[in-house]
């Protein structure tokens, strides 16, 4: 019975994602892409280390490694997408982050040797096919912002990867509080480098912004996307979360006034099919796999 509340609980999530690409493009009209990470890392960093205090007193060496290695990912994925949202749109930098859903199996098929579906493959194609409908221009050249996007993308494939090999081994609440500890280390250093330390001009829609970015998209989010998962398989799961890039749209659009064509309903519905064929294709290889035992 607490399956509706767990579809629930993801659905939830996947609206806060959402709201969070619109949350990043406010942000960007005050912040510094690093000064946004830097924030939101630190922010989730300090909830995550107060709900994860009693864990932390027996913390190993290796639950430190797999979580700074965890926190790169992570880093690298939101650095990419938060740069690439300054010369795309929120809408086109929500759904080409959404293809790092099919690139998982190929990931672990490299590293792993894995055996890759030939339904992984055909979401894959269809994934390529829907991100350059949405960011080719003439002459088949792709813009810089979408090409960070799509960087930002793989990223977030490496995170997902990475969770799965981890979580099995790793305490949930070190796991999650490392990562975030390891990602605003790297923002900080990144903050660094950039020159752009002073936080002073920034707008009240901007600390807002911050706010939701690390109260409520980051923090709340991983917790309740951990809870949910209790309830619901991880395949019907990834399917639930794909439709962050549909509300990441829906709300660039009311929101921002962002102009709606027909590339970007056709690319976007490309994309989702991708996602949707790659994640029903590994429930098909788990189904198996279980009757095999």
């Amino acid at each position: 019975m607490k399956k509706i509340p767990g579809i629930i609980g993801l659905v939830t999530v996947t609206i806060i994602w959402g709201g969070g690409f619109v949350a990043s493009d406010i942000a960007l009209k005050t912040l510094a892409p690093f000064q946004i990470m830097f924030l939101r890392f630190l922010i989730g960093a300090i909830c995550m280390g107060v709900l994860a205090r009693k864990e932390l007193k027996t913390i190993t060496k290796d639950e430190i490694f797999c979580g700074f290695l965890l926190g790169a990912a992570l880093f690298t994925g939101f650095a990419l997408q938060i740069v690439g949202l300054q010369y795309t749109t929120a809408s086109k930098n929500a759904f080409l982050t959404a293809t790092n859903v099919v690139m998982v199996p190929f990931i672990a098929f490299i590293l792993e040797r894995k055996k890759i579906e030939l339904k992984s493959i055909a979401g894959a194609i269809l994934a390529l096919t829907g991100a350059g409908i949405l960011s080719l221009q003439s002459g088949f050249s792709i813009g810089l912002g979408d090409s960070l996007t799509l960087g930002c993308a793989i990223g977030f494939a490496f995170q997902i990867y990475l969770t799965g090999k981890y979580v099995h081994r790793i305490r949930p609440a070190i796991l999650n509080f490392m990562q975030m500890l390891s990602a605003c280390i790297l923002s900080f250093i990144g903050l660094l480098l950039s020159g752009k330390i002073s936080f002073e001009g920034v707008s009240s829609s901007g600390w807002l912004a911050m706010l939701y970015l690390g109260v409520v998209s980051t923090t709340l989010c991983y917790f309740l996307q951990t809870w949910a998962q209790k309830h619901v398989d991880e395949t019907k799961s990834a399917i639930i979360l794909s439709m962050e890039a549909v509300f990441g749209t829906v709300f660039s659009v009311i929101l921002l006034q962002e102009e709606v064509t027909s590339r970007m309903i056709l690319g976007s519905i490309t994309i989702l099919l991708a996602v949707l064929i790659s994640e029903l294709s590994i429930k098909k290889k788990e189904k198996i796999s279980v009757e095999a035992r």
